[in-house]
This record gives C-alpha cells, sequence and structure tokens, in this order.
C-alpha cells in the first residue's frame, strides 16, 4: 500500500496507509539544515525590563520621585489612546461582530487605510488589495522579511540590511526566520546616518560571505537615534539598493507623524519610482506611536499585491490580526486622524524643542532630530569611570538618580558610549528627568 504525490499541487493524495508519508513528499519538503543550532542566543527584549532598574532608587528613597526616560508607552508616558476612540471601536466591533475576518484584515479596514489614511492617487494602482493589517510593527515586520526571503532569492540565511545602531528588534527580529542582520558602514560623529556608499560596500561585502541582502529597512524617525531623513534622501537610498541589485527596500514610517514637521506623503514617495520598481517597495505605519495605542497592537503594511497574498497565505495558519486594533484606527479616522493624534504630537513636539535646548545648553553631543528619542553621548563620563560601555552608567543613573535611560549598548556595540533618552512625556516631565540626568553625569566628575 503506498501513497502519491499530485505533480501539480504538491499535496499527497492518500492510495494506501501502511506507512508514514511527508504531508509534501516530493515537493516542498524542507532541506536538511543545522543553522538553528549554530544561532547566537537570542536574548529578549531588555526595553521592556529597564525601567525596574529604578526599584532601587525607590527603595532607599520613596519618597523622592523617579523617570522613565527609557521608552515612550502609550498609557503610561503618555496618555494613550483616548477613551472616546476606545469607546467609538468598540462600538464597530459589536456592529461587525466576533467572526473570522481575512488573515490581511478586514475589508473596511483596507479600503479606508488605502481612501482615508493615504488617500492613494488612482493613478498609481494601489487598492485595497496592497494592504495587510499586521499585529502591531514587530508582526508587520516578521511577516514581511518572511516574504522578502521567499520571493527574493528564495534563501534562508540572507540579510537584512539596517543602521549601524540599530533597534535592537532590528538585530532579532530576523534571526527567528531564518536571516541575518546585517550592519551598514557608519560613522559616529555624523550619527551612523546611512548613504548610498554603505549600500553599495554592504551588498560587496554580503556577496564575499556567499550572502545576499533580502532587503534594506529605511527607518525614519529612527530608533534609538531620532535620526530624520528627509522624503529626499529616503528616495535616494532606496535607488540605490534597488540598482545595487537588493530585491526589496522596507520604510519603517512608525515615527513619522510624531514630528514637528509634515508626515511622509506615500503618493509622492511612489510617484518617485516607476512601475516595475514599486513592485519592490514596503511600507511600514500604525498606531502604537502616532496614536499611543502601545498595547492596541495596530499596524499595516502597504506592498506588492503579490507579497500580500504571500503573507495572505502565511498568516491563516499562523497570526491573523484582530479586529479591535482596526476598529481603533477606523475610529480614529473617523474623528480626524491628524486631530486624534494631538494628544501625542503635541506634547512630544513641545518636550522635543524644551529638551533640544537644555542639551545644547549644557554642551552635550546629542542627536535629536525627530521620534520620540534623544541619543547622548554619554563617553566622556563613561571612559572617567574606567567603565566598558553605557550598561554601567545606565544602572548608576537608575539606582543612585532615580532616572531610566537605555543604555545605547543594548542597540549595538557602537552605540556604547550612548544612551538613550525617551521624551515621549508631558514637558514639565522631560525637563524634570534632564535636569536628574544632568545631576546623576556631574555627580561623577
Amino acid at each position: 500500500m503506498t501513497s502519491q504525490t499530485n505533480p501539480e499541487s504538491g499535496v499527497v493524495e492518500e492510495q494506501f496507509s501502511d506507512r508514514p508519508v511527508f504531508a509534501t513528499e516530493t515537493l516542498g519538503v524542507l532541506p536538511f539544515g543545522e543553522h538553528i543550532s549554530c544561532l547566537a542566543h537570542i536574548p529578549p527584549s531588555r526595553m521592556f525590563i529597564v525601567k525596574r532598574s529604578l526599584n532601587g532608587y525607590t527603595e532607599k528613597y520613596p519618597d523622592e520621585p523617579v523617570y522613565d526616560a527609557s521608552q515612550g508607552d502609550g498609557g503610561a508616558s503618555l496618555p494613550g489612546v483616548p477613551e472616546p476612540l476606545l469607546r467609538r471601536a468598540v462600538e464597530i466591533h459589536i456592529k461587525r461582530g466576533t467572526s473570522y475576518d481575512p488573515p490581511t484584515g478586514s475589508a473596511e479596514f483596507k479600503k479606508a487605510i488605502v481612501e482615508q489614511y493615504w488617500r492613494l492617487d488612482s493613478s498609481l494602482n494601489y487598492g485595497p488589495e496592497n494592504v495587510s493589517a499586521t499585529v502591531g510593527g514587530r508582526d508587520g515586520l516578521i511577516k514581511a522579511y518572511q516574504a522578502v526571503l521567499a520571493l527574493g532569492f528564495g534563501r534562508l540565511g540572507d540579510a537584512v540590511l539596517v543602521s549601524r545602531v540599530p533597534w535592537i528588534s532590528y538585530t532579532w527580529g530576523p534571526a527567528g526566520v531564518g536571516a541575518n542582520t546585517l550592519l551598514a558602514p557608519g560613522s559616529e560623529a555624523d550619527g551612523w546616518r546611512m548613504t548610498p556608499e554603505a549600500i553599495r560596500e554592504s551588498v560587496k561585502y554580503a556577496e564575499s560571505q556567499n550572502r545576499n541582502i533580502a532587503v534594506l529597512v529605511i527607518t525614519s524617525p529612527d530608533n534609538p537615534t531620532g535620526r530624520w531623513l528627509s522624503p529626499g534622501e529616503q528616495i535616494n537610498l532606496a535607488h540605490a539598493a534597488l540598482d545595487a541589485g537588493i530585491p526589496y527596500v522596507l520604510f519603517d514610517w512608525i515615527y513619522h507623524h510624531v514630528t514637528d514637521r509634515e508626515p511622509m506623503d506615500l503618493n509622492a514617495m511612489l510617484g518617485a519610482f516607476g512601475p516595475g520598481e514599486r513592485e519592490r517597495l514596503i511600507f511600514l505605519d500604525g498606531l502604537t506611536k502616532s496614536l499611543g495605542g502601545s498595547n492596541i497592537r495596530g499596524a499595516h503594511l502597504i506592498a506588492p499585491a503579490g507579497m500580500i497574498r504571500f503573507i495572505n497565505a502565511q498568516a491563516s495558519h499562523s497570526v491573523i490580526p484582530p479586529f479591535f486594533p482596526q476598529a481603533v484606527t477606523l475610529a480614529a479616522i473617523e474623528a480626524g486622524f491628524d486631530q486624534a493624534i494631538q494628544p501625542i504630537v503635541e506634547p512630544t513636539n513641545h518636550s522635543r524643542r524644551y529638551l533640544r535646548e537644555f542639551l545644547s545648553e549644557q554642551g552635550f553631543q546629542f542627536i535629536l532630530d525627530q521620534g520620540y528619542y534623544a541619543f547622548i553621548n554619554a563617553g566622556e563620563w563613561i571612559e572617567f569611570m574606567g567603565w566598558d560601555d553605557s550598561e554601567a552608567l545606565g544602572q548608576y543613573l537608575a539606582n543612585s538618580y532615580g532616572v531610566a535611560v537605555v543604555p545605547g549598548v543594548h542597540f549595538s556595540v557602537f552605540g556604547k558610549r550612548w544612551i538613550r533618552f525617551s521624551y515621549a512625556s508631558e514637558p514639565d516631565y522631560t525637563m524634570a528627568a534632564a535636569r536628574r540626568l544632568k545631576e546623576g553625569l556631574d555627580s561623577l566628575t
């Protein structure tokens, strides 16, 4: 008794049942590989535990205020999604019901993203078929990584290219789906700004290691540095990547509304590329920063229709986005999205301006363009104390001065002399935290 595989579908068709068979016996069986045993240990993100370092200070000084400048958190450091929007989202959800939605999001969500959120020009031929809802930015990135690996060169072990000091989940997220992370060349003096030449050098280096670059990630405003890239700079970087043979470019715009500039214009960005080039572009955006929806986990991808179909198939067997984050998005669009985000954007923009003035007056070297974060060079104090990197400084500031920051070494060794300071708070809180930071650094010298 045997079974056979349909040569067109690759699916096993049962004939007999006296032996085990692979689900895709002759087509699609994964080859042997030992890469899982060779992976570096993937640590949990310390972004979620760094604030615990304030506990020592609180135990010593229970009546003194503490300042968490480690991360922006809607509902904690910022007010979060306004209650009226949450109530309206519940109404939308009740009307919608609790049945399954498509794995890339509901039809009304995808239509609203195209027509009301981005207001995409119909001549670009982008529609709901180019949208996928995701469970926050991390889920969007993971689904994009899986897609570019499969639809680009079709190989595990190829690289995701990011900046020299990247967000920590850019380092470890790709590893979980079989990709490596490659840090582009960059100068500390220039804040590790990525350049077209750095992209070309990265492609050459990957080839020397018998690997390809599967996707370039362009983030603006950046996490952790706060670096902002103009639309023109982003376009130049993307063209450099495509010209160098990188099959896809992913624009992470999760912070682009939280600026004192205009948000990104997707119509203008898409118009800077030809139809064939647009088939190689991916865009990520969502609520976690702009609307303070840290625990709403609502985001979306804009991508070629074929990639969305791939994501749909994958998501149908893994993570299907829930409807409630989509309902929150619909409620915010209904209320006027630009108005809905002001409780987050206004205090953050004020904090940014005051903090920039303070750091300049105090003589710090820092990067503070847009978004949520200032990246501050603390090398002078680290070297004075004989510490290896900013990890020890972060512990000292939290335990002795009650202010939590994120050591730059958490992002990469190239940021070991730096700290990330979040100003995603009300201005009074931000400035009190900045003064406490200065007091703690002064105590060392």
